[in-house]
Formats: C-alpha cells, sequence, structure tokens
C-alpha cells in the first residue's frame, strides 16, 4: 500500500483562492480605517493646539505670531511659561506641518490641515 503525503495541486490552489477573497475583502476595509484614524488623530491635534494657543494668549496677552512660539519661547514674550506642545505636535499625521493663520477668517486664529497630500481640509472652524 502506497502512503500519500502532501497536498495534491487542487487542494493548493482551493486555498490560495480563499485566501486571495479573504485579503481582498479586509485589506480595503484595513487600509481605510487607517487613514479615518490619521484624520480623527489631526482633529484631535488642531483642538490641543488651539488649546495651547489659547493658553499661550492668557499668559502672554497676544496670540503667538506662529506655531513654533508654542515650543520656544519668542525674544518679545512678557510672561512665556511654555513649553505649551511638544516639537511632535507640530506635525500631523501625515508629516506636513499644521497651518496656523493669525488673524484667523472664522477665529481669531485658524489652524488647518489637510488629508494627506491633497485631501479635504480639517481646521479648527469645523
Amino acid at each position: 500500500m502506497r502512503k500519500n503525503s502532501g497536498f495534491s495541486l487542487i487542494e493548493l490552489l482551493v486555498v490560495l483562492v480563499i485566501l486571495g477573497l479573504i485579503l481582498g475583502l479586509v485589506v480595503p476595509n484595513v487600509m481605510s480605517r487607517g487613514e479615518s484614524a490619521r484624520t480623527d488623530a489631526a482633529k484631535a491635534e488642531i483642538q490641543r493646539l488651539s488649546m495651547a494657543v489659547d493658553e499661550f494668549y492668557l499668559d502672554n496677552g497676544r496670540a503667538p505670531q506662529n506655531l513654533r512660539e508654542l515650543v520656544e519661547e519668542p525674544g518679545n514674550a512678557r510672561n512665556w511659561n511654555g513649553p505649551y506642545v511638544n516639537q511632535s505636535n507640530l506635525t500631523d499625521p501625515w508629516d506636513n506641518e499644521y497651518s496656523y493663520r493669525f488673524p484667523g477668517q472664522c477665529r481669531s486664529f485658524d489652524i488647518s490641515t489637510r488629508v494627506g497630500d491633497d485631501g479635504e481640509e480639517i481646521s479648527n472652524c469645523n
């Protein structure tokens, strides 16, 4: 009697087709959730930066001229109690710097970024 060991070609092909179907359904969902998580992180970071700008204003009687003043003490700050945020907080999840506008268009200051390289704008106005 001959003992068969291993898998037949048909069994291997069936397994590969099943794995391909699973990957085809799961990978797009996982990838879109990653982008959604980055967007949520950017929104939370904009809120954090907005609070830091407000705190800077309370301490110094003026808004910062740029976001770098939240990390490094400017020469004309009268009561700087920073750093208000870390250096790493000044870049979004796509490694772009947050845009800061003072005076702002919808608030006294605007902080914004774009989702990905050319996506929708996220700001403290929304």
